[in-house]
């Protein structure tokens, strides 16, 4: 069980997956007012920054599930490294359908709600791991500005404009779900780049160690092309932001 390993590749030097710098995460650790003990699950945790650096700074426990054998395995050696490994768990799995034992006083899922079939699916299974009075916490993307053709979107890595909502179409969303909205931080175009453009030069070094790769061609063409359709699609139009939801 792995991603597939393309992405292995193009984020092996990111401790973030997602468009959040470490200060937005920090943020958002602060704006949730964490109390030391409170148990965390994230599901999709990659390189485990969001638990370590929490863990750290909240005294937060808890479990991270990802499917990325060399994501994991950075997360073990980054809770280590920050003197956290007896507060935090990463497992090597699927965390589609993955129910905690323990219940947590926050559940998460940022940049990977195609585990539950989307958000609603998502939020529902991350509700069966969540203690009374938790929060769930969302990460996902929507248009800072409507698509003018469906290819823009697609330059966006969008099916169809219909992939995303605007962001208080989103926050409407929340609300049909039954649940209320108390927290949101949202990542900047900053983000955007540190997320994206961070790729490119562990693209540009990995070519030059593995020029005979069966993955070399694609590599080299996603080199080529990815900073024009970064600086004129996901840098302009898509948003991403993490929403702190809780039941009502």
């Amino acid at each position: 069980m792995d991603i597939p390993r393309i992405f292995n590749i193009t984020e092996s030097a990111h401790r973030i997956h997602n468009p959040f710098t470490p200060e937005k995460l920090a943020t958002l650790g602060t704006a949730l007012r964490l109390e030391r003990g409170t148990r965390v699950l994230d599901l999709g945790s990659g390189s485990g920054e969001m638990l370590c650096t929490w863990a750290r700074d909240h005294g937060v426990i808890g479990t991270g599930i990802d499917m990325s054998r060399l994501f994991t395995e950075q997360a073990k050696l980054r809770a280590a490294e920050l003197g956290v490994a007896d507060q935090v768990t990463f497992i090597h799995g699927d965390a589609a359908g993955y129910v905690s034992d323990e219940k947590a006083g926050v559940a998460a899922c940022l940049g990977a709600t195609w585990i539950g079939g989307g958000v609603a699916g998502t939020i529902e299974l991350l509700a069966k791991s969540l203690s009374p009075g938790g929060i769930i916490l969302i990460g996902e993307p929507y248009w800072r500005q409507l698509p003018p053709t469906e290819d823009v979107a697609k330059g966006c890595f969008a099916h169809s404009i219909s992939d995303f909502l605007m962001l208080p179409e989103l926050l409407a969303s929340f609300d049909r779900l039954g649940y209320d909205v108390v927290e949101m931080v949202l990542a900047d175009q900053d983000g955007w780049d540190r997320y994206e453009a961070a790729k490119w030069l562990t693209m540009r070094r990995w070519l030059e160690a593995n020029p005979d790769d069966e993955l070399a061609k694609e590599v080299r063409a996603q080199l080529t092309s990815e900073p024009v359709r970064h600086a004129a699609y996901t840098r302009e139009y898509l948003g991403w932001g993490v929403f702190a939801l809780m039941p009502r």
